[in-house]
């Protein structure tokens, strides 16, 4: 997939494309469906599938005190984006200038001016340019003057409730990392580095990897079911991992995100993983003796055992696919 940065200011934008327009935070089941109908209609088409999305996020910019925190980070972004089927990614620097823009200006001199764009397709409740006037009802009157067409998407709904970036952080932030994926369709997962720790795991008797990650959304303290992608090792190996202060052996330490990877005896130190957030299993708590702590993480890795044990044989099983 080609990124373009700073768009606006871009002589090698594409030309002709469908596109869609947004944040595109998270990439979850409510985003897909619109990526997946411009993926569609451009390879239907023969043009190229287009995304158009803002850096950095414009409530961080309009209100910062209310800016949220990011699901994806870039470069995962990017990614997600790519596996949709997304041909050239256009990154539009966002700042106050840029938020002063009259919406039927950007339409005018971008979309149609630079880019000429055959189609735009966006959620229904998307809204852009000064003072959020923009809208796909805006998009289909300007097209039919210039001679594109817009689509309003209707949002997705599960369990009765539109999909969104801000429900899907609301579920991390209280560890419900099973509905997170069921809304993501995937589990959520944070990306970074591997860096050297204290070794207080294996003194426990339970080694762990520490990750530095690059999300800013964590899930709420405690300990998870989770996977750990590691690129220069094939496969994708269970572990539990840890949110939290270590509260037993530290006072007042700061955040770590740990895990013990089940059956594993590499050095993976400074590698770039995934560790992907399945299951809750409970809250950090203090222990009356480090002996208690390491048998507790006993009982968690036997659940996290379980657990995939379970997980596999339903995969497994006809019409089931991850």
């Amino acid at each position: 997939m080609q990124v373009i940065h700073d768009a606006l200011k871009s002589a090698d934008l594409p030309y002709g494309a469908i596109a869609t327009i947004g944040n595109y935070d998270g990439i979850h089941r409510g985003q897909l469906e619109v990526l997946g109908r411009v993926v569609q209609r451009a390879r239907r088409a023969s043009v190229q599938a287009v995304a158009i999305t803002f850096e950095p996020h414009p409530v961080s910019i309009l209100r910062p005190e209310s800016a949220p925190l990011l699901l994806t980070p870039g470069s995962q972004r990017e990614t997600l984006l790519a596996a949709a089927g997304i041909q050239v990614l256009l990154i539009i620097r966002f700042n106050q200038d840029f938020a002063r823009t009259e919406p039927e200006q950007f339409v005018r001199e971008f979309l149609h001016g630079a880019m000429a764009l055959k189609e735009i397709h966006v959620g229904s409740t998307f809204a852009f340019g000064k003072q959020r006037r923009g809208n796909a009802h805006l998009l289909e009157r300007l097209g039919a003057e210039l001679g594109f067409k817009a689509f309003g998407i209707d949002e997705v709904l599960h369990r009765g409730e539109v999909i969104s970036s801000t429900r899907i952080r609301r579920a991390i932030s209280e560890g419900e990392v099973e509905l997170a994926m069921e809304l993501l369709g995937r589990p959520y997962s944070l990306h970074g580095t591997i860096a050297r720790g204290d070794r207080m795991g294996m003194r426990l008797g339970w080694p762990t990897i520490n990750l530095l990650p690059d999300n800013e959304q964590l899930p709420i303290d405690g300990v998870y079911t989770s996977r750990v992608r590691i690129p220069s090792v094939p496969g994708i190996f269970d572990c539990v991992t840890n949110v939290g202060t270590r509260p037993t052996v530290y006072e007042n330490y700061q955040r770590v995100v740990e895990s013990h990877i089940l059956d594993f005896n590499s050095d993976v130190y400074g590698e770039q993983v995934e560790i992907q957030f399945f299951r809750r299993l409970r809250e950090e708590r203090i222990f009356t003796t480090v002996m208690d702590l390491s048998a507790q993480i006993g009982r968690d890795v036997e659940a996290t055992r379980e657990y995939f044990v379970a997980r596999r044989r339903l995969e497994q099983q006809p019409g089931n696919v991850e």
